[in-house]
């Protein structure tokens, strides 16, 4: 026997520190870990008894190559391959770059896969935790029994691996880790698990990718020319939890495949480009809406499989539509079943609160230094993006990815190596997933939620920017809600407050967002921002959408301020739709509509939103009135004059255009269609050969109480 008594019990005890040395068929004798067992038999062409050495391990000569397992107490008798008779999955090259922090795919090697490994169908469970002295998988199938199938250690990678056999997708699982001094750390949830149990359960479920087959060749071989910087693009927000709830059966949300039908419907007749997906990331707190997440490589079970999630996407991508998800790579949530200390050191954290600790959201932040967890999120990008075929990613956050003293006073942050704020492990990361994604997932977007003025943002990584593709605008957005929030009597000492950004407007390539954070925790929604009596908190609204669609940037809307909500967000109801048999909010949707199909199909309403020769002032400082007239012009199309009058007086007032002939009103907000009072210019006007704000022609017309009016020379 070549296991003594003490080694035996190191194994029942979880002990041992390599099982698979120990375990399985060597040099004609077998070992078997059968933790629970009375009596335990090798199966092969013959049938023979181990030796029981200490209880729960068993050993006797074997003559065969392979073998399987019966074993037998009080309760039951069950036959089973034993999961030490399997070599390792993970080869040396695996091993190779998962260490060196450069396996893009790290997907299709870490987390747990339902394969068929030496004729035998099972799992494979890898996952790096290199400080741990042991990993085991734990799930139904072992009784959450860390005994049974402790892992085996790859090398110096710190990565753990084992072959279950016999169990199949659906299994629920965690990881039973000892840390360094042999303390046994709460159940972990898999960083790289596929899918996992509803919340507020925590395991880890065995998924299988690629269930779904995708439809969607033509639109992955022109979104390229879709999301480029002279197309348009008009952004839809949306938290599934909360669009649209299914009240007769409990107030569920709906599924994927619900959304892809209804959501996909609405966003289509609704003229939007794109969808945006608060983030679906599996998460644990309804309430951290998907910014806390801690399955970032798992779709959230609340709407269904992953496989329904890629048949959501299929259908917006089969009608037109992109898909956008909100991305999640500057924190992570201090859940004891996450990535905190996840093998009892701080191993994707900083252990310097300083440096690992965000006090704004009592989250922690990735140390991006490290190449295995900046390759964990590089590879989680790529994981979407190929995976699910994603159209892009808006990164939550960057700013407090990209400074060290983010939110904190002095003495709260450590200096970079040159004694600087600037966090340049994180800014090196994101110049890499942006040369990745872009060059890994032709044609698709990346977005940066940044709020500073850090600068190339969104210009190429080998030019020596970030590598984005597009910056959302918070400049403009404080600035025009600010501005529309004022008495109109007020607003001509703020007249700069509409001009400011066009000095601006180019230096990056901005999305204008109107997002869900501008209708939470006490800021009211965008209808309830507005000032006056209702009907001017309409025609307020009106104005305000229409100046942000003419206005040079992509635009994101965020639901239910299409239609004018009254209240807030709440992602614990969905949204108030009764308000639709109000004219006035069906009208406001008319308008929105209204703005997305002209936006699409005027070039010059879109075409510049990045470039600068795609826009002009007209009049830029009638601050006394109130009034803004600007072009948007577009290479071998029409020019499209905008006059806004923010004030409650109606005016005819002269403005300059830059041809003569008749001129068509394309939109006015004060449209009955829109819920406004039907004043306008009776469908056009006549440039005359008069000299107006450097124009040779101008054309006198009526500007209706807060509205934009909106004016295109006939075609021929």
């Amino acid at each position: 026997m070549r296991l003594t008594p003490d080694e035996a019990r190191t194994l029942i005890e979880a002990r041992h520190p390599d099982p698979f040395s120990a375990l399985g068929l060597h040099a004609g004798e077998i070992v078997a870990l059968v933790p629970g067992a009375e009596r335990v038999w090798a199966l092969g062409t013959s049938e023979t008894e181990l030796t029981q050495i200490v209880p729960g391990v068993f050993t006797g000569e074997w003559g065969e190559p392979s073998y399987r397992l019966r074993a037998q107490n009080a309760q039951a008798t069950w036959d089973f391959d034993d999961p030490y008779a399997f070599a390792p999955v993970l080869g040396a090259m695996d091993e190779y770059l998962i260490g060196e922090g450069t396996h893009k795919r790290l997907w299709e090697k870490l987390g747990a896969h339902a394969i068929t490994h030496q004729g035998v169908e099972g799992v494979h469970f890898a996952l790096w935790a290199p400080n741990a002295r042991r990993v085991s998988v734990v799930g139904e199938f072992n009784f959450w029994d860390g005994r049974h199938h402790q892992m085996r250690r790859m090398g110096a990678t710190g990565v753990w691996e084992i072959f279950v056999p016999g169990i199949h997708e659906g299994a629920l699982y965690k990881y039973e880790l000892l840390d360094a001094a042999g303390k046994v750390l709460p159940l972990k949830a898999d960083p790289l698990g596929f899918g996992a149990e509803h919340p507020p359960a925590q395991a880890s479920v065995v998924r299988k990718l690629g269930l779904h087959r995708f439809g969607d060749g033509a639109w992955c071989e022109t979104r390229a020319a879709a999301q480029e910087r002279h197309a348009p693009i008009s952004i839809y927000e949306v938290h599934l939890g909360s669009w649209v709830r299914v009240w007769d059966e409990g107030g569920r949300p709906l599924s994927y495949h619900e959304l892809a039908e209804k959501l996909v419907d609405y966003a289509c007749d609704m003229g939007f480009t794109h969808i945006e997906l608060l983030p679906i990331t599996e998460h644990p707190f309804d309430g951290s809406w998907g910014y806390q997440p801690i399955g970032l490589y798992a779709p959230t079970i609340r709407h269904g499989r992953p496989e329904e999630f890629a048949e959501f996407v299929d259908a917006a991508h089969r009608r037109g539509l992109g898909v956008i998800l909100d991305w999640v790579p500057g924190h992570f949530p201090t859940d004891d079943h996450g990535l905190k200390r996840f093998d009892g050191t701080a191993l994707y954290e900083h252990a310097d609160p300083k440096e690992g600790f965000h006090q704004d959201w009592n989250t922690l932040i990735y140390n991006y230094g490290r190449r295995e967890v900046s390759n964990y999120l590089l590879a989680n990008a790529l994981f979407w993006l190929e995976q699910y075929h994603l159209d892009g990613l808006r990164v939550d956050a960057v700013a407090s990815m990209l400074y060290r003293d983010y939110s904190r006073a002095a003495g709260e942050w450590v200096p970079n190596k040159f004694g600087g704020r600037e966090n340049l492990e994180a800014i090196e990361f994101l110049k890499a997933m942006n040369a990745a994604s872009y060059g890994g997932a032709p044609g698709i977007m990346t977005v940066a939620e940044e709020s500073t003025a850090f600068p190339g943002v969104t210009m190429p990584v080998h030019e020596g920017g970030l590598g984005f593709g597009y910056k959302w605008n918070m400049g403009w957005m404080n600035d025009s809600l600010r501005y529309f929030a004022r008495d109109p009597i007020y607003r001509k000492h703020h007249h700069n407050e509409l001009t400011f950004a066009s000095s601006y407007a180019f230096s990056e390539n901005f999305i204008l967002p109107i997002s869900h954070d501008e209708v939470v925790h006490g800021k009211g929604s965008m209808l309830g921002k507005m000032p006056g009596d209702d009907s001017e908190k309409f025609a307020n609204l009106r104005a305000f959408y229409a100046f942000q669609w003419a206005h040079p940037g992509k635009k994101l809307l965020f639901m239910g301020q299409e239609f004018g909500q009254w209240s807030e967000w709440s992602h614990e109801r969905e949204l108030d739709w009764y308000l639709l048999n109000d004219p006035r909010h069906a009208g406001l949707r008319n308008l929105v509509r209204d703005l997305n199909r002209l936006y699409r199909e005027t070039p010059a309403l879109h075409w510049g939103d990045c470039d600068p020769a795609g826009f002009s002032w007209s009049a830029a400082d009638d601050a006394e009135a109130s009034v803004y007239v600007f072009e948007r012009h577009a290479p071998g199309g029409v020019p499209v004059v905008v006059a806004a009058n923010l004030t409650p007086v109606e005016r005819s007032y002269r403005i300059g255009v830059p041809q003569g002939g008749h001129w068509v009103e394309i939109l006015n907000t004060d449209s009955g269609h829109y819920g406004g009072e039907n004043r306008g210019n009776l469908g056009a006007v006549e440039a005359e050969t008069f000299t107006q704000s450097h124009r040779d022609h101008s054309a006198e017309v009526y500007l209706p109480p807060l509205s934009v009016v909106m004016f295109a020379p006939q075609s021929s």
